[in-house]
Formats: C-alpha cells, structure tokens, sequence
C-alpha cells in the first residue's frame, strides 16, 4: 500500500510539472473541429458530410495543421431549420468546434446566420444560393460576419445560365423565347430575378414564369400551361424536388428542352433515382466526374467515387474545398479564434477543385460570397446522356456536344 502511494504522488507530480511545462504544446496539439449540418439523406446533401470527412483524412494523413489533425463532427438536419438550429447549439457548446459547414438549403441557413453570430462561430454554406445570405453580411457586418457563403449567390447562378445560354442553345436551338420554372424558395426569388433580367439581354423574351409548390406531385398542368405560351426552352429552378418534374417531362414528352438549375442532376444517383428520365435534361454545376477545371478536380472526384461508390454533388465540391481554404486558414491565422479565423478566411486564395475561390469584401454588396467570373469559380453546364453527366459549356471544359431529346428534334421536324 506504501509503494502504490508513492507511485500515485510520483505520478501525480509527474502530471503537474508536464502541465505546467508543455501547457502550450497540449494546447497546439488539440483537434481543429469541424462541424457539419448537412441533409445527409438527401440526394444532393449527402455528399456533404462525405467529402468533408474525405478532405479531413487526407490533411491529417500529410500531418495536419501544424501537427493539430481535423475532426469531424455530423449532424443530420433531415432538411430541417429547427433541427439545424439545435445541431449548431450542440455544435458550439456541446461538442466545441471551431467552425461549421452547414447545408445547401437556403432556408436553413438562413436560419443558422444569427445563431453564428451570437455563438461567434464561423460559418461556410457549401450549397445554398440565396442572394440573401451575403447581403445580410453586407448590411450588418459586425453582427454577420461569421458567415461565409462559400458557394454562387442566385444572381451568379442566373447569369452563368444565361452566358451558356447565349453560347451553347442560340444559334442551336433558334431560341427566342423562354419559359421559366422555378420551385418556390428562397433562393429561387433571386434567381428568378436574375433569370428576368439577363434572358432578356442575351435576347431571349420570357413568355411565361411559373413559381410551383415543392409539394406539387403532378406537373401536367404546369407543363400543359407552358406549352400553351409556346417557348423554346424551359430555363428551371429547381433543388428540393427534381424527381417527379424530370420524370414527368420525359413520359409526357415535351417538345422543349430543359435548361437550367436542377441541384438534384449534379449527383450521380439521379440516373437511376429518375430511371433514366433525366435523359437530354441540361443543367449547371459547379462541376461533374472527368471535367477538369483545375489539376485538382480530377483526383477528388475519383478518390470520392473510390470511397464512397457514387459520384460527389456540386455541394460535395464546395464542401471538400472549404475543409482545405479552412485549414489554410487556420494555419495562417496560428490560431482557430473565431475573430481570428475570420480575418483569415477573408484573405482566401485558394485553387480548389472547382476553380480560384475568393470572397467579396466588406464593400461589396455580396460581402463574403466567392468571386465568380474568369479566372474564379464560373460553374459549367452538363447534359445527362446515356447515364453520364457530359460537360457542354464552356468549350475548354466540354467533354462532348448537346444532343437534343426526341421530342424537341421531332418538335424541329
């Protein structure tokens, strides 16, 4: 009994001169914790834990951050603002991370933007569109500078559809007017907007513009209205539903080729989730498997398919991009303070597998959004033929040419 006493003294001792001695070394050695709320059993939202749990084994493979290694903590939202909510509280208070990467659904993060405020915690959207998000930052920076919209706002959305518009479907098509058709959200407001506004200046006139219920399940009504104000394209809006659309406008055959968002087409699964339906659909995306947009696109998406037995969504990209700007970020900033790493994160530059990614600063109506444009992250237009997601646009990327569906060739006829 004497000798276990003097070990627990010694050992006791030994504790206390080692905390008192290696107190900043421990602390340096602690996890970076990165929490994700993501909609893990949606199509698009899966992705997104995914490759942020990807992007986190392969830095601290290499050694970290400066010897720290990243930890990942998921939270499923189930597409839900209020379960969302109590995922990031848990987050910050319960489980302490240093920085949140949260949801490709606008509502929800919206809804999250003040609880980062309040519980001082940074941010990174790597899926919602709304214009809203950045230019709450913009109005009350202080408050909202926590949060980073880490992927394009609906007005960069728009305007990248109508450029391929005017390059791609013009000449092609003979296009002269449009329909649009856009679920209603919150990131759809915008994008309609955007959709109002440049149409027009690629010279394209906007004959109709329908905004339908995510609840709808019949679109022959919509599709039948459509056809009446005779478009030549259907440019959508589409992210929280995409199955029944897609499906009913390949079994009814509509004469009119579909362009636009479709966030649920950027995912592999969507093939076999439409039976093939999606067939001709054309849609953007910030990238698709075999696009080579930087040296880095490449290798992601085949160590994700490797891993994970399915190509990553658009949100997959932006979120195992965020995971390595956050890191750099950290490094850079020698510290995961909030105010800190903020700071740094505002300095990003960093080619990521989707393009240059730079945020807006404080003077910028979009503030902390990333940049779009040459030389930033532009997006590119892909086609769904024979089971594959082909880039068409822009031509430096393309990896095959439009092919028309049989309805809208018979339609031409």
């Amino acid at each position: 009994m004497p000798m276990e006493r003097s070990v627990s003294s010694r050992a006791l001792a030994l504790i206390a001169v080692a905390g008192m001695v290696g107190a900043g070394p421990a602390r340096a050695a602690d996890p970076i914790k990165i929490g994700v709320i993501a909609e893990a059993q949606s199509v698009v939202g899966a992705s997104i834990p995914q490759a942020v749990q990807l992007a986190a084994d392969e830095i601290n493979a290499k050694g970290g951050v400066d010897g720290r290694q990243i930890q990942v903590v998921t939270y499923d939202d189930k597409s839900s603002a209020s379960d969302a909510v109590r995922a990031f509280q848990r987050a910050v208070s319960e489980d302490k991370v240093n920085l949140v990467i949260a949801s490709y659904i606008s509502e929800v993060v919206l809804a999250l933007m003040p609880w980062a405020a309040r519980l001082k915690t940074p941010m990174i959207t790597p899926g919602a569109a709304s214009n809203e998000i950045s230019l709450a930052v913009h109005k009350d920076y202080a408050r909202n500078k926590y949060t980073f919209h880490g992927y394009l706002t609906s007005a960069a959305l728009a305007q990248s559809i109508c450029d391929s518009t005017k390059d791609m479907l013009i000449d092609l098509m003979k296009v002269k007017t449009a329909a649009i058709m856009s679920e209603d959200a919150a990131w759809t407001r915008p994008l309609d907007v955007g959709y109002e506004k440049c149409l027009p200046e690629i010279g394209v006139k906007v004959v109709d513009h329908i905004r339908f219920s995510p609840d709808t399940g019949d679109f022959t009504p919509i599709y039948n209205k459509i056809e009446a104000a005779k478009p030549d394209l259907i440019v959508t809006g589409i992210s929280h539903v995409g199955v029944q659309p897609t499906v009913q406008w390949q079994n009814q055959q509509v004469p009119l080729a579909m362009t636009g968002m479709n966030s649920q087409a950027t995912s592999s699964t969507f093939w076999s989730n439409t039976n093939g339906a999606t067939q001709g659909v054309i849609f953007q995306s910030i990238a698709v498997p075999g696009a080579a947009i930087t040296g880095k696109s490449v290798a992601f998406s085949e160590a994700f398919k490797k891993r994970f037995n399915s190509d990553p969504s658009y949100a997959g990209y932006m979120a195992y991009d965020q995971v390595y700007y956050a890191a750099d970020a950290v490094k850079r900033a020698g510290s995961t303070e909030a105010d800190k790493l903020v700071e740094a994160l505002e300095k990003t530059d960093w080619e990521g597998t989707v393009g240059r990614t730079q945020f807006y600063g404080k003077d910028d109506p979009f503030t902390h959004s990333i940049k779009y444009g040459p030389g930033f992250v532009t997006g590119l237009m892909a086609q769904w033929q024979d089971g594959k997601q082909v880039a068409i646009w822009p031509k430096a990327l393309a990896q095959g040419q439009i092919v028309l569906p049989a309805a809208v060739k018979a339609a031409a006829r």
